[in-house]
């Protein structure tokens, strides 16, 4: 499995960024073709000192080649042309493999 995580630095207007990712980019993301499975947060938190992140995103494919398939897609292209819409704090998006047996 691949896993694609998006991490969001503190937006300029944090309402506006909850209001339009869930009205908005999340809808969008449920009809992205090849997600397995997709998560966010809005409380992200550090055991110390205050977090880096306002928000959180993570999406499961079945493989490296399923992920960039489906970001390459003309949905997945929609999605990353969406995030310019609210993510006035910038975005952070790494991607890594999960051995079997994580989740």
């Amino acid at each position: 499995m691949q896993r694609l995580l998006v991490l969001y630095p503190p937006p300029a207007d944090p309402d506006h960024f909850r209001d339009y990712y869930l009205s908005h980019h999340l809808p969008l993301v449920e009809d992205w073709p090849g997600v397995l499975a997709w998560r966010y947060s809005f409380d992200v938190a550090t055991t110390t000192g205050e977090a880096a992140y306002f928000a959180v995103f993570e999406a499961d494919f079945a493989d490296a080649a399923a992920m960039a398939a489906a970001r390459e897609s003309p949905h997945g292209r929609r999605l990353t042309a969406d995030v310019a819409n609210y993510a006035t704090g910038g975005v952070i998006v790494i991607h890594y493999p999960v051995p079997d047996g994580a989740s």
